[in-house]
């Protein structure tokens, strides 16, 4: 019916052209290609259907042809191990990478010694009063039974010392030696050596990552990829420990796309010893700067207590922040929906420091969200409870009582008393911030502390597991100066020896301080904008030129943060020519490998073809605008717009 009021006529009229233009604004959004932020990519999303953006998740094909040979057999062969010199035990102190670093080492020596090797005591398991019974020291963490039969051809390990060489050993009868983390051969062989073969047995307190030099002569190569069978190879997590990791895992495969793992790196030793408390603000300050005056006053450190810290991040110094590479992540094309993983037990500065991270990427996990309390309680093992910390009220008083109060309170008139204090819970005196409104001084770690760490040492366990399947890794930190290993650089050199060609980035933080730091105008237009830069130097570290580049860097301080050349083998391959010392593989390796590599492909070209026949039957009508995709995403938004 037409409408007879001039009112409702306009109102009809308004209301059509209102419909008509937001149809039009739809239909152009819809068709426009001006770049990736008006049009959300069906590639962007990652469906399970769609084939993995090689750019993004790998392999890097120039180390396809890197395998490991570490474990392989037959093998150069050196003397058999019988142990004949005596025994070695050691203590170990320190977190999960300085015990997972130390013990390969103490390996090596025992071998170098030819001495039988005392399974290792890790005294952050054992200074923990109250955990669980069931595993202790060694086994709190590792499979005991697997690391000796493991290593059964190479050295002579033992769970105990001799009845008579306990006794002795209680009564200290026995000469004991503080390592550095890279004690030389001939301290070994000049000085341990005779020790050894005079009192039969010997201790070894490790507390610094490691006992052994990293870089050993070209003729003991055979020691080198012991120290890489024991780390990649004997060091078995005990059941519980990898049942959890695996099951992580599988939680992370089943959303049907790959995983990035990332290790902020931000631990307060760390950031103590480098001088980057003025990074952080308020209460984070305070603690940095205590444990730095701690470090200075025990000879760690020669330094002054106060320094700027942002020169100090601008030389690379300082970890990265997650906002940081929450920022690098998106301009390498990552996608708004990628599955991170947070590896580490510790980051200082705890979930606030995350939260931009997290708002760059919602899929934000970490161990605490893929698995469920009893699950980690039963890595953790049936503990006995620890006494409460809270302060109980005093016992109220009888009536008698407080009139016998009130007679001798004294004359009268009086003030009234003050009120009593508040009490002090748990949660405010407790943990790694608790004691700085209280004391100037950091008290003795509590008993609810002291498993804390020992509980850390499992979560770390847990973590290195998860980050050493991952699709792809990014650290935080790696590479310190200041002390011999890092979580990070472990699994960056565990995933060189197992899966070269995985991702696993190696970036320089000097070099990404400069690029976050350089506001020069044309950097940001095509076509050496800031993206293409970072995503130069970033896709650089993946290839040769990051192994010589990490080679150079940490190879000195820590071996099993790049165990090459002497762990693994390639096959003939011109871009790895460059890296010297790397061995051809066997033949017998060279036809495995290419018979399995026949099947692999076979079956990968298979499982292709269903799913691009999957994608023609769900994309009849491709959408034109993918061709152009790769050049929009590189278009860097003008800072003036």
């Amino acid at each position: 019916m037409f409408p007879t009021s001039k009112i409702k006529l306009i109102a009809y009229l308004g209301i059509a052209l209102s419909a008509i233009s937001l149809f039009v604004h739809l239909f152009i959004a819809n068709s426009s290609a001006g770049g990736p932020y008006n049009k959300v990519h069906v590639d962007d999303l990652y469906p399970v259907q769609r084939i993995w953006h090689r750019r993004l998740w790998g392999p890097v094909s120039s180390l396809e042809t890197l395998h490991p040979i570490a474990n392989a057999t037959p093998r150069k062969k050196y003397p058999a191990p019988n142990g004949d010199n005596g025994f070695i035990y050691a203590k170990i102190y320190g977190g999960f990478e300085k015990i997972q670093s130390s013990i390969s080492d103490l390996v090596a020596v025992s071998k170098l010694l030819n001495a039988t090797l005392v399974i290792p005591e890790i005294q952050s398991s054992l200074r923990s009063k109250g955990i669980s019974t069931k595993f202790k020291s060694f086994s709190y963490i590792y499979d005991e039974d697997s690391f000796i039969s493991a290593l059964s051809k190479d050295v002579v390990i033992v769970k105990t010392l001799p009845n008579n060489l306990k006794e002795a050993r209680k009564k200290t009868k026995f000469p004991t030696f503080s390592t550095k983390g890279s004690e030389s051969l001939n301290f070994y062989l000049g000085r341990v050596l005779p020790k050894l073969k005079e009192s039969k047995a010997i201790g070894l307190i490790v507390s610094q990552g490691g006992c052994l030099q990293s870089v050993l002569p070209p003729s003991m190569v055979e020691y080198q990829r012991l120290r890489c069978r024991v780390a990649f190879h004997a060091l078995q997590f005990r059941t519980e420990v990898r049942a959890l990791g695996k099951r992580i895992v599988g939680r992370l495969r089943a959303f049907g796309r790959p995983y990035l793992a990332y290790h902020p790196g931000l631990v307060r030793e760390t950031l103590a010893y480098h001088g980057c408390a003025e990074n952080f603000q308020d209460v984070h300050t305070e603690l940095i700067q205590y444990l730095r005056k701690e470090m200075i006053k025990k000879g760690i450190i020669k330094e002054e207590l106060t320094v700027d810290s942002f020169p100090r991040k601008r030389n690379g110094s300082c970890p990265l922040f997650p906002e940081e590479v929450g920022l690098i992540l998106r301009a390498m094309g990552y996608p708004l929906d990628t599955l991170i993983y947070v590896a580490g037990s510790e980051t200082f500065g705890g979930q606030r420091i995350l939260i931009p991270l997290r708002a760059l990427y919602p899929n934000l996990l970490d161990r605490t969200s893929l698995s469920t309390d009893q699950e980690r309680q039963a890595v953790v093992g049936p503990e006995l409870p620890l006494p409460s910390d809270i302060p109980y009220p005093p016992p109220s008083k009888s009536p008698d009582e407080l009139l016998e109060e009130w007679k001798q309170a004294g004359p009268r008139p009086r003030p009234l008393p003050p009120p009593p204090a508040r009490p002090f819970y748990p949660h405010e005196k407790q943990g790694w911030y608790g004691w700085i409104a209280e004391s100037e001084t950091e008290p003795a770690p509590s008993l609810t502390e002291l498993r804390s760490m020992a509980h850390r040492l499992l979560w770390d366990a847990v973590d290195y597991y998860v980050s050493v399947e991952a699709d792809a890794f990014f650290p935080g930190f790696t590479n310190d100066a200041g002390r011999q290993v890092d979580f990070a650089g472990l699994v960056m050199g565990h995933r060189l020896y197992q899966t070269p060609s995985v991702f696993t980035y190696r970036p320089d933080r000097k070099t990404l301080a400069e690029l976050f730091g350089n506001i020069t105008d044309n950097l940001y237009h095509p076509p050496r904008n800031w993206t293409f830069l970072l995503r130069s130097h970033l896709n650089k570290s993946l290839s040769t030129d990051g192994l010589i580049t990490e080679a150079q860097i940490s190879k000195s301080r820590s071996f099993l943060s790049h165990p090459l050349p002497e762990c693994s083998c390639t096959t003939p391959n011109p871009s790895l020519a460059q890296y010297k010392g790397l061995e051809e593989c066997p033949d017998w390796m060279v036809r495995d490998l290419a018979l399995v590599s026949t099947r692999s492909k076979s079956q990968s070209e298979d499982e292709d073809a269903d799913l691009l026949e999957d994608d023609l039957e769900s994309d009849p009508e491709p959408d034109k605008s993918d061709s152009n995709r790769g050049s929009d995403q590189d278009e860097e938004m003008d800072p003036d717009d």
